[in-house]
């Protein structure tokens, strides 16, 4: 038997893709990768994700693109560390495409080495930690 790892159901997520076996969309999948959730970090917190179901969201976000432009950055490729080729090697060859791995950038510091309370993400938006 052959599992569609991303589902688009009316009746479930609201119609949103979402990820099998999972009450994961494809957009929170995404929006985790743009906040720096490497593959390990995703399936340590959801430990219902597959790797293989990790790269067909990841995949179908790139055949629709349209529907997910805001995690894509301008040479195409998806916002956030991707699979590294280790990680990749025992995937099918369709879920490789847009996988590819990329380095996170440093944390923006203040004086002390302490991490600024004011930061961006890999997309350029930025945001602010809340204290209390």
């Amino acid at each position: 038997m052959t599992i569609k790892w991303v589902q688009v159901d009316p009746l479930v997520m609201n119609g949103e893709p979402f990820c099998y076996g999972s009450r994961l969309t494809v957009r929170q999948l995404l929006e985790l990768r743009s906040n720096g959730f490497d593959l390990p970090r995703l399936i340590k917190d959801h430990p219902e994700l597959k790797r293989l179901g990790i790269a067909a969201a990841y995949t179908y976000a790139a055949d629709h693109r349209e529907r997910y432009a805001e995690f894509f950055e301008r040479d195409g490729s998806l916002a956030g560390p991707g699979y590294d080729e280790t990680q990749a090697a025992g995937l099918p060859e369709q879920y490789r495409r847009p996988l590819t791995a990329r380095p996170m950038p440093p944390r923006s510091t203040r004086s002390g080495g302490r991490p600024s309370s004011r930061s961006s993400t890999p997309s350029g938006r930025s945001w602010t930690r809340r204290s209390g």
